[in-house]
Parts: C-alpha cells; structure tokens; sequence
C-alpha cells in the first residue's frame, strides 16, 4: 500500500534535517570564500522573499526594536536579519576547515580585558550572549586567540544523529559540551566555575516554567535563570557579550563590563535583579546591530497563545542557561 493511502509523510523530517546540515558541512566547507558568501545571500534572499513564518516573526520581534520603523525600514532589516542569519550558517559550516590564523583575523573583540583579567582572578567566568552573530566563531576565537578552553551545554536533539553532528563540530572547535541533563549539568558547569573555567551560554530566550521575567525593549519576556543562579552561586563573573557583522569578513564583538551580585537579597532576588541588568546589556548590543539578532521565534509573552506549550528555542535548557545548541 502507498505512504499516500496509508497518510504517512512521503519524508522523515527529523532524517531530512540530518542529511541537510551533514550536506552543509560536507560540501559548503569545500567552496571558496566569496562562493559561500553569494550562496548565503542568495538563500537567504529566496526566503525572504518567501515571506514565511519566520521571516514575519523576525520583522514582528524587530518592530519592538526599532519601534519607530517604517514598514519599509522593517522589511529592509528584516532582509539585512536573513542575510547575516545565513552568513551565520555559511560561517558555520565552513568553521571546522578554517585555519587558525583565518579564525583569529575573523573576530575582533572590544574590551576583551573584562574576559582575560576575570580569568586571571581565577574566580571563573561566565559569558553570556544572545542569539547574535556567529557565537561559534567567537568560542572558536577565545579557543585559539586566547587558547582558553570552555564548557557550554546542549540540549539533545532528534535525530540523535543530528545532536551527534553538533557536539562533534563544537568539540572540533575547542569547546567542551555537555548534554542537558537538568541539575547534572548545571553542577558540572559549577564545577568548572570554582575551578576558575569559562563557561558560554545563549541565554536570551527561555519560554519555559523556571525562566525569570524582565523587561526587554519594554515588554516582559523570560530569559534563563542560569547565568545569574550560577554566579551568585559560584562567585564566578558573569560578563554579557553581544556580537555583530559590518562589511567586511571580521565578525565584531564586546565584552561589557561584569554584571555584579546585589549585596541584600535572597539567591532568587539577586538573581532576577542581575537577568534584568542582562537583559539590558543585551538590548543595547541588539537595538545597535538589529538586523544581526537572529530571532525568528515567538520571544515576549504577549505574543503566546493562551495555554500555548512552548517549545524552547533549539538546545535551550532553563536549568543550564543556554540555548544554543543551533541557531534560532
């Protein structure tokens, strides 16, 4: 009997993803620079000009950005959104057959003292950053640049083979990843902390029960407890990174300055009071760089359905403070 007659899909989409990025990864790495770069715009251009549910997401969540945008300027950042989402993508794919010296000339960083003299405290440090630019690239930077190794985690994804195929390119750039296994890897992340290592977590979108509300452009939203619960623990540094693209091949990025622990308060009021203050790092670097804040997810709670399920964005963990396992 055919899949038509019985209703089963004609393609697995879980085995559909898996073979798309390892295509990605296979071929894209083996073109030329400027080829990947016409292929990522050319992409990414077809969908926008598709105009579907993420491209109207991504023009929706810019419009509380740039709230006095034209609707034209709209479509034009979220045009210039979709091409730095693939440039994203192309960089990505090609990361794990870059040199060292093309990944240390590919990022330049301000005020990356923050990073390297918290490290030499040695009382741990944490990065957090949103979904902005390329934060491979960056981790791959701070491995080779710095030659500083971190610990970053993943939520498991379906395949296993695809989660596979991640954790694989991370830990070919230096990383250490953990699977998102609720308290163990948030212990093991503590760990690396009171050791005086370097932890990185995504950590701008958290939709689930434990995320901490705060206000982000004007509007309540939930962003992950763990950064904040980590360094209030740990005594670690907790330094927001924002990131973004110009013209040129060099991704830019800061470090802004430690987000301190409130001296009064319970754990759980210091910290709400340091997402908050992340939050606000956060929208200063997205609201300069709009169209390099690769959201094209439902993000404030306004937005939700009533009684909505949300999922969480793609490797997201509330306990952990990431989500990053793949772009938005």
């Amino acid at each position: 009997m055919s899949p038509r007659r019985t209703g089963r899909p004609w393609i697995d989409a879980e085995k559909l993803a898996d073979a798309l990025y390892a295509l990605g990864w296979s071929t894209v790495k083996k073109l030329p620079e400027g080829a990947a770069v016409r292929l990522g715009r050319r992409i990414a251009d077809i969908a926008w000009k598709r105009r579907g549910k993420g491209v109207l997401r991504l023009e929706s969540n810019l419009a509380r950005v740039v709230p006095d945008a034209t609707p034209q300027r709209l479509t034009e950042l979220s045009r210039a959104g979709m091409r730095s989402y693939m440039r994203y993508w192309m960089e990505s794919f090609r990361l794990p057959a870059w040199s060292k010296d093309r990944i240390r000339a590919g990022f330049a960083v301000e005020d990356v003292h923050h990073l390297v003299d918290g490290l030499k405290s040695g009382r741990g440090v944490i990065l957090a950053l949103p979904h902005m630019g390329n934060y491979d690239l960056a981790g791959a930077w701070v491995t080779t640049e710095l030659g500083v190794p971190f610990t970053t985690v993943a939520q498991r994804l379906k395949p296993e083979s695809l989660y596979d195929r991640f954790v694989a390119y991370r830990e070919g750039l230096g990383m250490e990843v953990l699977p998102h296994t609720g308290g163990a890897a948030f212990g093991t992340l503590a760990r690396r902390l009171r050791a005086g290592g370097l932890v990185c977590l995504v950590a701008d979108r958290d939709l689930s029960a434990s995320g901490i509300e705060v206000k982000f452009f004007g509007e309540a939203t939930k962003m992950p407890a763990g950064p904040a619960v980590l360094a209030v623990q740990t005594g670690a540094l907790l330094l927001p990174v924002t990131l973004w693209y110009d013209d040129t091949p060099v991704m830019r990025g800061r470090v802004h300055p430690e987000i301190e622990v409130p001296e009064t308060g319970t754990r759980a009021e210091k910290a709400a009071t340091m997402t908050q203050a992340l939050a606000d790092a956060f929208a200063s670097g997205i609201a300069d760089h709009p169209e390099d804040w690769h959201m094209l997810q439902r993000l404030w709670l306004a937005d939700l359905e009533p009684r909505e399920e949300q999922p969480r964005a793609p490797g997201g963990s509330a306990a952990s403070g990431t989500s990053g396992t793949e772009p938005v």
